[in-house]
C-alpha cells in the first residue's frame, strides 16, 4: 500500500537516488548530477515535500518538492514544483498520488500557483501533470542543453487553486 508522507533528511539517499536515475533517462532534467543534501534543503520549502513509500518503513518510490518561483514578494504565493519517481515504481501512479498530496499541501501553505518545466519529450510527465489539473501556458524552445549538447525545448505548466489566492 502506497503511503505520503513528509519527506525528511534521513530520506535523502533515497531521495537523492531516485533524483539521479531520472538524470539518467536524459528527459527528466537539464541538471547533469543530484545536488547534495545541503544544496536541496537551502532550494526547497520544508513544509511541501512529500515522498511515496511502499507500505510503512518501506523503501522510497518517489519524491516531489517545491521551491519558489521568485524572491519577489508578489510572488510569494506562486512555486516550482518537481516529482520524481523511481525506475521500478513508474507506471503505478506514484507520481498521481505525489502530486495530488501536494497540491493539498500546496494549498493548506497558502500557495496559489504550482508551476513546472518539463522536457518535450517526457510524455509520462506531461500526461501526470495534465491529468492532476496543470494546463501548457507554453513552451520555451531550445531552453537549454543536456549532456549531450542538444538543446531542448522545455513545455510551461502551471496548476492555479480553485480556492486560495481569490
Amino acid at each position: 500500500m502506497l503511503k505520503i508522507e513528509p519527506m525528511t533528511m534521513n530520506d535523502w539517499p533515497e531521495v537523492r537516488r531516485i533524483y539521479a536515475e531520472g538524470i539518467e533517462t536524459g528527459d527528466a532534467t537539464l541538471e547533469r548530477e543530484a545536488p547534495d543534501w545541503s544544496h536541496f534543503d537551502r532550494s526547497h520549502r520544508h513544509d511541501c515535500r512529500l515522498i511515496a513509500r511502499d507500505g510503512a518503513g518501506g523503501p522510497v518510490l518517489g519524491w516531489t518538492a517545491l521551491s519558489a518561483y521568485s524572491s519577489r514578494r508578489v510572488y510569494v504565493g506562486v512555486v516550482w514544483e518537481s516529482v520524481y519517481v523511481a525506475a521500478t515504481a513508474r507506471g503505478r501512479r506514484v507520481g498521481r498520488a505525489l502530486l495530488e498530496s501536494l497540491i493539498a499541501a500546496s494549498e493548506a501553505a497558502g500557495l496559489w500557483t504550482l508551476s513546472a518545466g518539463v522536457l518535450a519529450e517526457n510524455k509520462p510527465s506531461l500526461a501526470l501533470h495534465e491529468k492532476v489539473g496543470f494546463r501548457r501556458i507554453g513552451v520555451q524552445r531550445a531552453l537549454g542543453r543536456d549532456a549531450a549538447g542538444r538543446w531542448r525545448d522545455v513545455v510551461l505548466l502551471e496548476r492555479r487553486s480553485t480556492s486560495v489566492g481569490r
